[in-house]
């Protein structure tokens, strides 16, 4: 054989042997990325000896304390030790987070490894269409995050995938119920006469009372963007009919489709077109406005009804369940010794309340991960490691919490929830094998549950995926829409209420409506077990 035929046949061995190597490889891993960072070895260990970093996509504004990043560098240290990793957060913060997180997400960035979304309020599903995510497959569970994968059940598996083929990985061992209300003060609601609101006719009566009695304070100074109308109007329809809110299929930040009721889920309705709800609403804040029981400038307005809370300066606040009995009553108790903090839950009247979809905290990896194996090893520990669950969660004990002789998480001397929080925001993994019980929290927070659970019923729609790909035009053009009359009508901005709605409607109408409505009803019929 000739010189250069030598050479030809050394190139094709190795090229074959090359691709002998390949396919065993591919036999002993679950590996789907094209980078070896994390491969299985042939004695079935994991090889981690290169060292990766993970990036984790969490909601929240960055703290600037320095306390994340003092409990991070801890955490740097064990996963360095076990799965020669480490973690970095990228936070989307609250000033128009929907539409930067799915910014991006869109974007394609390879450096993003895990990310926080959600079926209810982070479009999941859709950017699972849009190819966000990466496909995660049972034997990459497995080998990766073994301890999370044998923790959740087939069940709860099935309801995290498309087209057969899991995407999500659920918070489903975490109790919370995250139902919407209106906070309010006790000691003022008991001045008024009230010794609890739960409708809205007695919430206007507190209100009064703030207006006429306390000089320094509006009676709830809000900020009325579109977010906070929302929630407004939606909380009136939960307090005031049996409907049945249907996630996943948000017009815009509205939520306009809701099912009938409990006994009848999957027949479609929307109180915004239909009934007489929508007008009440909007006769009722049209005279809550003029009453002056916001500022007159609410729809331009950016202060934090919270923070002013805080200090005396609104009394009340709107928001979930979860955000009562963790932070705001116990802040109050704190700040405002006395005020009693209490909350009316919007459903309340109803009793038309759901628990929280599995995935209303879940975990996705991005699709263009560069390391989805080690991200998945860091995420396994991160939910089922205890130390460092503590350190992600609660901090470095003695600096950000401490341990009750009852085992019970407490907080050092001095420490201030609103200034001293770590804010890691881990709402894709909390596990309550590992959760502390919090000695801080609102000891109510039991009989809350108790009462919820006696009358919330499972969220009907896990499993309803919605394909928008027919209706993409006509949901844009509602959006619109709602964006232009919803928060006008939620704050009684208007000269006539019946006129304002009927117009809202009629524009509506023209946009759409009726097709998005008819596709809907027919998928969810159709997604019916």
């Amino acid at each position: 054989m000739s010189k250069i035929g030598r050479k030809i046949l050394a190139t094709l061995l190795v090229g074959a042997m090359a691709l002998t190597l390949v396919g065993c490889g591919g036999s002993n891993s679950a590996k789907t990325s094209g980078k070896a960072t994390t491969t299985v070895k042939a004695d079935g260990t994991i090889d981690t000896s290169e060292h990766v970093k993970v990036k984790f996509v969490v909601l929240g504004n960055k703290p600037t304390n320095g306390r994340m990043e003092a409990t991070l560098e801890k955490v740097n240290e064990k996963l360095k030790e076990k799965v020669n990793a480490e973690l970095e957060l990228q936070y989307v913060e609250w000033a128009d987070w929907q539409t930067q997180y799915n910014l991006l997400l869109a974007s394609g960035d390879k450096t993003v490894d895990l990310i926080t979304t959600a079926t209810d309020w982070l479009d999941a599903w859709p950017n699972v269409k849009k190819g966000s995510f990466l496909p995660l497959s049972e034997d990459m569970l497995k080998t990766y995050a073994p301890q999370t994968y044998s923790s959740v059940s087939k069940e709860h598996w099935n309801q995290c995938k498309y087209n057969d083929q899991i995407y999500l990985i659920p918070e489903d061992n975490y109790t919370q119920y995250t139902n919407h209300g209106m906070f309010y003060r006790g000691d003022w609601a008991k001045a008024a006469g009230l010794d609890q609101i739960n409708n809205f006719t007695d919430l206007g009566k507190y209100f009064k009372y703030v207006k006429e009695n306390k000089k320094d304070c509006v009676p709830w100074d809000v900020s009325g963007k579109a977010a906070a109308a929302n929630a407004f109007v939606g909380g009136y329809i939960d307090s005031n009919t049996k409907n049945v809110v249907i996630n996943g299929i948000p017009v815009g930040l509205s939520t306009l489709f809701y099912g009938k009721s409990k006994d009848d889920p999957y027949t479609l309705t929307s109180p915004y077109m239909e009934g007489t709800t929508l007008d009440d609403f909007a006769a009722l804040t049209k005279s809550w406005s003029d009453a002056g029981y916001w500022r007159e400038d609410v729809l331009n307005y950016d202060g934090n009804s919270r923070d002013l809370m805080y200090t005396g300066q609104s009394g009340a606040d709107q928001h979930h369940s979860q955000t009562y009995y963790t932070t705001t009553r116990p802040l109050m108790d704190v700040k405002q010794p006395g005020s009693d903090l209490k909350m009316f839950p919007f459903s309340e009247p109803s009793k038309n309340l759901t628990k929280v979809v599995i995935t209303h905290g879940a975990l996705a990896v991005g699709a263009n991960s560069q390391n989805p194996e080690r991200a998945l090893m860091v995420y396994d520990l991160l939910r089922n490691d205890k130390e460092i669950y503590r350190l992600y969660n609660y901090g470095i004990e003695g600096k950000d919490y401490t341990v009750t002789a009852k085992g019970e998480l407490a907080r050092p001397e001095g420490f201030d929830a609103s200034k001293d929080a770590l804010e890691t925001n881990f709402w894709c993994g909390r596990n309550d094998n590992l959760e502390l019980i919090d000695s801080t929290w609102y000891t109510g927070r039991s009989d809350m549950i108790k009462n919820y659970n006696s009358y919330a019923i499972e969220y009907p729609y896990g499993q309803f995926i919605f394909d928008n790909s027919k209706i993409t035009t006509e949901i844009a053009a509602m959006a619109d829409v709602c964006a232009k009359y919803i928060p006008k009508i939620a704050f009684g901005k208007v000269t006539d209420p019946k006129a304002e709605v009927a117009a809202f409607r009629e524009e509506l109408k023209a946009a759409g409506y009726q097709k998005v409505f008819d596709e809907i009803q027919t998928q969810l019929k159709a997604s019916k077990k």
